[in-house]
């Protein structure tokens, strides 16, 4: 036997379309359920960039966040150095910029590209 859902819009059948009414409701036949509080019965009609806002402001998920773009630095920053220890320059020890270290890459690569064609 196969189930339809109920079509868009429709009530339900108990008649009651109250989110806090029908929480009361179950909670005196059923005992005292845990009922959720009042701000999540509002979030559930917020749309999904608007959920994505309030969960974004909040200060676990700033944290969070933020722990995970000084990993990313961090591991950006390594890659860059181990670049830099494979690309010829005088001094050796010359402090280049991130750009820097891209131009002299593609220099070097196209260097080494034209010595194994010749």
């Amino acid at each position: 036997m196969m189930l339809s859902p109920d079509p868009p819009g429709s009530d339900p059948p108990w008649g009651q379309t109250d989110s806090e009414t029908l929480l009361d409701t179950l909670n005196a036949h059923c005992g005292s359920m845990p009922t959720e509080p009042a701000r999540s019965v509002h979030v559930a009609g917020l749309s999904r960039e608007e959920k994505r806002r309030r969960r974004r402001a909040t200060a676990k998920y700033r944290s969070a966040h933020a722990t995970r773009e000084r990993v990313r630095v961090v591991a950006f920053n390594v890659a860059f150095a181990e670049l830099r220890k494979l690309l010829p320059t005088l001094p050796p020890d010359k402090k280049l910029s991130k750009i820097e270290i891209l131009r002299l890459a593609i220099c070097y690569i196209s260097y080494l590209h034209h010595v194994l064609d010749v």
